[in-house]
């Protein structure tokens, strides 16, 4: 408010000259009573626009400051979701990978037992006097460990290839902006 202080000054510097001059008037000269008062509403009329544009000044200067703070937090909240959204992203990725690999692991020691089961009963097969059965039984079972394997390797391939393309997920980083 100190930015008022020098107007406030000034009008009661040239209210009190005004009372002076009308003090010191002679009273047989009333145009002079009119001039004074004439004086002072002009001077309060350019008191009054001197003030309102220090106060305009003062409230454009506020506005800017509150806009270019909301402005920084709006950009740290931006830039928080970013960061949040991409660790969440990250995380689900790994969570997925891990899911897929306990799957395959669980898939692979049914279906080994699967294979071992059926190579065994083959050989019983054998031992036991069915052989053309026996050797069916193995034949199908080797064929189908040997589809499987080649699956897997196929699948296990391709993996690596997605994980050498995939690139890792932007860094995000604040640039400060001029408004």
């Amino acid at each position: 408010m100190l930015k008022f202080l020098p107007g406030i000054i000034v009008i009661q510097m040239v209210a009190a000259a005004l009372c002076y001059t009308a003090i010191q008037l002679n009273p047989e000269q009333p145009q002079m009573v009119v001039i004074i008062v004439a004086l002072a509403a002009g001077f309060s009329v350019l008191a009054a626009f001197w003030f309102q544009s220090i106060a305009f000044q003062a409230h454009s200067l506020e506005m800017d400051t509150v806009k270019e703070e909301h402005a920084r937090e709006r950009e740290k909240i931006r830039v928080n979701a970013e960061r949040q959204k991409t660790r969440l992203v990250n995380k689900s990725h790994k969570q997925l990978l891990r899911e897929t690999r306990r799957v395959y692991t669980a898939a692979s020691l049914k279906t080994g037992a699967a294979f071992a089961s059926l190579l065994a009963i083959g050989i019983i097969m054998l031992y036991s006097q069915f052989a053309t059965f026996g050797l069916l039984l193995l034949t199908t079972g080797g064929g189908a460990l040997a589809g499987y394997v080649t699956r897997a390797r196929q699948e296990s391939g391709s993996r690596q290839r997605k994980k050498i393309k995939t690139k890792p997920a932007p860094q995000i980083t604040t640039k400060k902006t001029d408004r």
